[in-house]
């Protein structure tokens, strides 16, 4: 049977006559590969994106494909797609495009260089926004009912995904569902191509060089894509949002609907718990538990603080508990020692060992204050449904259908978002040891 690399080797070849000089999986939880490839016509180089191992894709890998191909045929930084590899032999799927070479951050950049291609960004995505979507839609591009609901079909697709998915009580997920069935945001009519996962680019330290990542994008409210980069702003730094909306209304000549916006970006807060929060509960073979984790737990926090906003109402705060000794210490300090010292020059295996040292720390913390946190949950639990469940599953369970029984109702909706965000503080702090980068949470720009 041939390998995945065979097949893509193959593939390349024939569509670029000559010879693939090299193939690399990159180091992380999607199966990637940048292929080198000598052609008839000098050197190449080719990214090779395939699908997700651990969720099922909000929008299928082609429907990612055909977005990015028509925004190039539309003159927009994308790479140009070259075609699709599907082999059910290795269980391949995936789709060929140009390498994207640049910076995704402005670690090495001056502010003034940071705020000129940020600038050109939002040139690019006032331009998509301005496009006329019927070209999209004859491609496949998918699109609501009307443009009244524009805002709300990814939304739906996320929540179809994630039921289908969903093995388990959730009742944070179930809770902001609901809220955002009785409290929808408005497109007032708006329809537009948008990536949504915006804020994703490479740069050359002067000028932006490529749009990246379109996996979400499809038709709908352009307010969504100026939501969306709020949490990946807490990691690359893009500037004073309240300005680049300011410039993106010059830029648009349409104003920005801050009201529909806050509401975008609460439930763009949601979408990793409800992408692969699953896969949290039951991890695939390759799956990356602790990334999926970190960025689950990390977002829960952005989501409650974001409703937050909404409502305007303070959140509370909670202490972390005194570490305990057990049992388990001192092999789980051993074994977080091990995993830590071992070196090896493969950068595949070098991450592959990075998420198990990573799950040892957490598995550690988990010994030290888990059954504790697990108490204060259930504590919490106790004025809200007028007993303390037995064990902080069957409390997940009440708690989920509690809110179930009241989601019409906004009723207990601020016992309900206090609970959740203590509960999403604790969560947190079992990521890693206290202080570590794992469990930092960082400071989103907020509305108010």
């Amino acid at each position: 049977m041939s390998s995945a690399a065979d097949i893509i080797t193959a593939w390349v070849e024939q569509r670029f006559p000559g010879t693939v000089t090299s193939l690399t999986r990159q180091p992380r939880w999607r199966p990637v590969w940048w292929v080198d490839v000598d052609t008839h016509d000098g050197p190449k180089r080719l990214c090779v994106r395939g699908d997700r191992v651990d969720m099922t894709l909000i929008f299928p890998l082609t429907h990612e494909m055909s977005l990015q191909d028509e925004m190039h045929r539309h003159g927009l930084p994308v790479p140009q797609v070259h075609g699709w590899i599907e082999d059910a032999s290795c269980d391949l799927r995936a789709y060929v495009m140009d390498y994207a070479p640049g910076e995704n951050d402005f670690r090495k950049c001056t502010d003034e260089v940071r705020d000129a291609v940020v600038d050109e960004y939002l040139q690019a995505l006032a331009t998509l926004h301005s496009l006329p979507v019927d070209s999209f839609a004859a491609r496949g591009i998918m699109r609501a009912p009307s443009p009244a609901e524009s805002g709300l079909l990814g939304m739906q697709q996320y929540e179809r995904n994630w039921r289908a998915m969903k093995k388990v009580p959730n009742p944070f997920i179930e809770f902001a569902l609901a809220w955002l069935k009785r409290n929808p945001p408005k497109s007032l009519g708006r329809e537009s191509v948008i990536v949504w996962d915006s804020g994703q680019f490479h740069h050359d330290g002067t000028h932006l060089t490529a749009i990246l990542d379109v996996e979400i994008g499809h038709i709908g409210d352009p307010m969504m894509d100026l939501a969306a980069w709020r949490q990946r702003d807490t990691v690359i730094g893009y500037g004073d949002f309240a300005k680049l909306y300011a410039r993106y209304e010059q830029l648009s000549g349409a104003e920005v609907d801050l009201d529909a916006l806050m509401r975008h970006h609460f439930f763009f807060c949601l979408s990793n718990e409800l992408s692969v929060g699953p896969a949290t509960r039951t991890p695939a073979p390759e799956s990356d538990l602790m990334t999926n984790l970190q960025w689950c737990y990390e977002t829960n926090l952005f989501a409650t603080e974001a409703l937050a906003d909404i409502l305007q109402v303070e959140l509370p705060t909670v202490d972390a508990p005194h570490p305990h000794e057990s049992r388990g210490e001192v092999v789980l300090d051993h074994l977080v020692r091990q995993l830590g010292s071992i070196s090896v020059d493969d950068e595949f295996t070098r991450y592959q060992l990075r998420t198990m040292f990573r799950m040892a720390r957490h598995a550690k913390r988990l010994d030290e204050i888990g059954n504790e946190l697990s108490e204060q949950d259930l504590d919490d639990l106790t004025p809200l449904l007028g007993h303390r469940p037995e064990s902080w599953l069957e409390g997940e369970a009440e708690l989920e259908k509690f809110v179930l029984a009241n989601a019409s109702s906004g009723e207990f909706d601020l016992q309900l978002l206090h609970i959740f965000h203590k509960r999403h503080l604790r969560a947190q702090m079992t990521l890693g040891p206290a202080g570590s980068a794992m469990t930092h949470h960082a400071s989103i720009q907020r509305f108010s």
